[in-house]
C-alpha cells in the first residue's frame, strides 16, 4: 500500500485545489494533464521520488492533440532502448524524446495495448504489491466503443485509476465528423458496475473529482475505477462556488440560481461544454420571457441514478421504516419546475434520473451521427444550443398551461429555430 508521507500527499492538495479554483485564465479541459503536472504539488512530486514514480501517464496516439507535449521534456516516453533516431521536432524545445528512464507510455494508434498497459499498472497493488496511478488519455470515441471489452475487465479485474475521454461530445470536436465525436460514451461506461463516470464542465469539477478519487482508490482502497470525459474548447473558467465539493461528487449541484422575481419558473440541468449554452440560454428566458431560471451543473447523471437506485431498494425492502430520499430528489422536491437537461450526450444519458424528478425530465442531446462544422452550426443541428433550450423551456411550459402556444411560436421565429428541420438522428 501506500505509505504515509505518500496518502499524506494525496490528502494534502491545497495547491492543486486552489490552482483550478481561482484562475480564470481560458484552459481546455484537454490540457489538465500537463497543467497540473506544472501546477501542482502532487502531480510536480513526479520529478522524485515521493508519490511521482507512481504515476504512469498513458496516451495511444496524438499527445499533441491533447496539449501534454511538455511531459515529452520533462519526463520522457519510455523506451527500452532509449532515443534511436532523431525526431522532426529535434530543435524545438519540446521535442519528442524517448528514454530508458521515460515515465510516458506511448503506444502509438493502439488502444488495446494502451488500455493493457492501463490495466497492467492499475493492478499492480495485487499482482506486485505496488501501487500504480494510470492515466490513460485518448479520444473519448475510441474508448468504450472501440475496446469495451478490456474495459469491463478492468472492472472486473478491479483495476484502479483514470480513463481520461478526450475531446469528448458530439458538437465539441468540431470539423471531425462522425468518426471522431462522442454522444454515448456515457451510456456504456455506466454498463460498468465499479466505473464512476463524470462529465465536468469546469477544471475545478475536474480537480475535486481527481481528488476525491484519489481518496477513494488509494487511501480508503475501494475497487473502484474513473472515467471523465474532458472537451476540446477553450473557455473562460469560473472560480469555484463556496461548498459546492460535495455535489460535484454527489453528481449535481446548484450553479447559478435565478435571481429575478418572475411569475414563471423554469429549471436548467448542463454538463459539460453545453453548461455555457443553459447559461445563456437563463439570461435569454429571464430578459426576453420573464421566466426565472436556475442551473444546474450535472456531473454526473449516472452516479445519481445509481444512488437514486439504492434508495429505491432499501426503501423495498425495509417497508417498516422511515424512506430513504434520493439525493435528485432532495435537491428538486421544493422547486418550480419544469426540468430542462441539456448536454453533448445522447438524451438517454440524462434520461437516468426522469422517474426521481418532479414531473419528469424533458432531455435535450445529441442523438444522431456526429457532423464536420463549426460548433454553433452542430449545436443548432442537434437542438442543444440556447435558443432551443429556450423553445424547450417555453414549450414546457405551455403544456403546463402557463405560457400561450403562440409564444412559443413567435420565439421559435424571433430566435430563427426552424421547426420544418430533419429531426438529427434520423439525417
Amino acid at each position: 500500500s501506500l505509505n504515509k508521507k505518500e496518502i499524506e500527499i494525496i490528502e494534502k492538495q491545497k495547491e492543486f485545489i486552489n490552482n483550478l479554483k481561482t484562475e480564470k485564465i481560458p484552459l481546455t479541459p484537454k490540457r489538465f494533464e500537463s497543467f497540473i503536472i506544472e501546477k501542482s504539488n502532487v502531480w510536480s512530486k513526479i520529478r522524485n521520488n515521493d508519490i511521482g514514480n507512481r504515476i504512469v501517464p498513458i496516451i495511444p496516439d496524438e499527445a499533441r492533440t491533447f496539449g501534454m507535449e511538455p511531459l515529452f521534456r520533462q519526463i520522457g516516453i519510455f523506451s527500452q532502448k532509449g532515443q534511436l533516431y532523431e525526431p522532426v521536432d529535434s530543435e524545438s524545445l519540446l521535442y519528442y524524446r524517448e528514454a530508458k528512464d521515460g515515465q510516458i507510455l506511448e503506444e502509438g494508434i493502439n488502444e488495446a495495448g494502451a488500455m493493457s498497459s492501463f490495466i497492467s499498472a492499475g493492478t499492480a497493488y495485487a499482482t506486485h504489491s505496488t501501487p500504480m496511478i494510470p492515466f490513460y488519455i485518448y479520444y473519448s470515441m475510441f474508448g468504450f466503443q472501440r475496446i469495451g471489452d478490456l474495459m469491463w475487465l478492468a472492472g472486473d479485474i478491479r483495476a484502479k485509476g483514470f480513463l481520461l475521454g478526450g475531446t469528448a461530445g458530439r458538437t465539441t470536436l468540431n470539423g471531425e465528423g462522425l468518426q471522431h465525436q462522442d454522444g454515448h460514451s456515457h451510456l456504456l461506461s455506466s454498463t460498468i458496475p465499479s466505473l464512476v463516470s463524470y462529465d465536468p464542465a469546469f477544471r475545478y469539477e475536474i480537480a475535486v473529482i481527481i481528488q476525491d478519487g484519489l481518496r477513494r482508490m488509494y487511501t480508503d482502497k475501494e475497487n473502484v475505477f474513473y472515467y471523465l470525459t474532458l472537451g476540446n474548447e477553450n473557455y473562460e473558467m469560473p472560480e469555484m462556488p463556496k461548498g459546492v465539493e460535495q455535489g460535484i461528487i454527489d453528481g449535481m449541484y446548484s450553479f447559478k440560481p435565478s435571481k429575478t422575481k418572475h411569475k414563471l419558473n423554469v429549471q436548467l440541468l448542463g454538463s459539460g461544454a453545453i453548461l455555457r449554452g443553459v447559461l445563456r440560454a437563463q439570461d435569454i428566458l429571464e430578459t426576453k420571457y420573464e421566466v426565472n431560471a436556475s442551473v444546474w451543473s450535472v456531473t454526473s447523471y449516472s452516479q445519481l441514478r445509481r444512488e437514486a437506485l439504492e434508495c429505491q431498494r432499501w426503501n423495498m425492502l425495509n417497508p417498516t421504516k422511515k424512506p430513504r430520499v434520493s439525493i435528485v430528489e432532495s435537491l428538486t422536491k421544493n422547486k418550480k419546475g419544469p426540468f430542462i437537461a441539456a448536454s453533448d450526450n445522447m438524451k438517454l444519458v440524462s434520461d437516468q434520473i426522469s422517474q426521481w424528478i418532479p414531473g419528469g425530465l424533458f432531455s435535450l442531446g445529441t442523438d444522431g451521427y456526429g457532423r464536420s462544422e463549426t460548433r454553433e452550426n452542430l449545436r443548432r443541428f442537434f437542438e442543444v444550443d440556447a435558443e432551443s433550450i429556450v423553445v424547450a423551456s417555453l414549450y414546457q411550459l405551455s403544456l403546463q398551461g402557463k405560457v400561450a402556444t403562440k409564444v412559443v411560436k413567435k420565439a421559435m421565429d424571433d430566435l430563427g429555430v426552424d421547426p420544418n428541420k430533419l429531426a438529427p438522428q434520423f439525417s
